[in-house]
């Protein structure tokens, strides 16, 4: 069964240049293709662009986020950065999947996706394309709206705004507490206004065991003590001022050379863990040096994975528990953050650089949320 399709010269896809992401480029998606057996075609219908999805961009090699979908054309160059997003089925040979389903999950800045649909249960079905061999499962999955017990349609912008980036915050405070804070007293978070590290502050002050000390820049300083789930606040100009006689956690939104040697020369051995996520200061970093970070005084710097700690509390806890307490701390935070982030929609395809240009500079307003809708008539 299939819906109405949209032509040809109306499906788009947004791409950038790999080793330079300011360069970009909207190229033509064919979807006029029959599709093979247990191929699904989704029409993407909004999703969220945050400094987390630039971060994609900046580590897509290492980490391998480039491999999720790549180019039609020039695969080497140009490449299609990961985001979290709301799309329906308009058309699939799977008997097991609908036509007007709607899903949730990892997809590219594009009109539409297809996909090779395997691994189907009633909560949803994965991407099994040869492209995804290797990579985590968990970011191949769709879940089905309609079984999701937790869905609610009004919080759709801010959820998938929110959702993937609050689960990575919350498996790092879980994984900390899991750790015993690794005799840590206290949390360093850089890069505090990002949403990512708000998310991860309103989970560690949720758990009320360990303070959070959040750096940022003077412009966001404001923004940042404004949202009270931080007990301080400081400047990266501030550094120096902080105690370090403490015990503390390093978790690094930041991924600047300059800020992370900074942080462990001041704290030096009381840095207990150090802890790599994001690259919102993408200006100060090489991706292609291994070596500088090795030898920082302090704990070593080591990035996290979340699948690997989802895929702990998994098996301590079952899937469906962990899924639940998740998605229960995620509906508080969404709450949160109604009070302090506003969303902003765009809708035109020809605005869409100026939004990812923003993003990409940090000078996107940290209060705001974007939301990107590229569905063509």
């Amino acid at each position: 069964m299939t819906l109405p399709q949209t032509s040809t010269n109306q499906a788009r896809v947004f791409e950038v240049t790999k080793n330079a992401l300011h360069n970009t480029r909207v190229t033509r998606l064919d979807i006029t293709q029959p599709l093979a057996e247990d191929e699904v075609l989704l029409r993407i219908d909004k999703f969220a662009l945050t400094a987390n999805n630039i971060s994609y961009g900046i580590t897509g090699d290492s980490l391998g986020y480039w491999r999720f979908f790549p180019s039609d054309t020039d695969q080497h160059q140009w490449g299609r950065l990961p985001v979290m997003g709301y799309a329906d089925v308009v058309s699939s040979n799977n008997q097991q999947i609908k036509v007007g389903e709607r899903v949730w999950g990892f997809m590219p800045m594009a009109s539409h996706l297809k996909i090779l649909a395997g691994n189907i249960n009633k909560a949803g079905f994965s991407d099994v394309s040869s492209c995804r061999e290797g990579l985590a499962p968990v970011y191949s999955k769709f879940d089905r709206v309609s079984q999701n017990p937790f869905y609610q349609q009004q919080n759709e912008d801010y959820d998938i705004l929110l959702r993937g980036l609050f689960t990575t915050s919350w498996l790092v405070d879980d994984f900390m507490f899991d750790n015993d804070y690794f005799d840590a007293q206290q949390y360093v978070i850089t890069s505090a206004s990002s949403k990512t590290s708000i998310a991860l502050a309103f989970t560690i002050k949720q758990r009320g065991e360990r303070p959070a000390i959040g750096i940022t820049s003077a412009a966001n300083r404001e923004f940042v003590e404004s949202l009270g789930c931080y007990d301080k606040v400081v400047s990266y100009q501030e550094i120096s001022t902080l105690d370090p006689s403490i015990n503390s956690i390093l978790v690094d939104m930041a991924g600047g050379k300059t800020t992370l040697s900074s942080i462990h020369h001041h704290f030096a051995n009381q840095l207990k863990y150090s802890c790599r996520i994001g690259a919102t200061q993408h200006g100060d970093i090489d991706m292609s040096d291994t070596v500088s970070a090795n030898h920082l005084p302090g704990a070593t710097p080591t990035f996290f994975f979340a699948p690997t700690q989802l895929k702990k509390r998994s098996l301590d806890w079952g899937a469906g528990e962990i899924m639940k307490q998740l998605s229960l701390s995620l509906l508080d935070y969404i709450e949160f953050c109604r009070a302090s982030i506003t969303i902003v929609h765009t809708n035109d395809i020809d605005q869409l650089d100026v939004v990812y240009q923003k993003v990409l500079a940090g000078t996107a307003d940290a209060s705001v949320g974007q939301i990107i809708c590229l569905k063509t008539n």
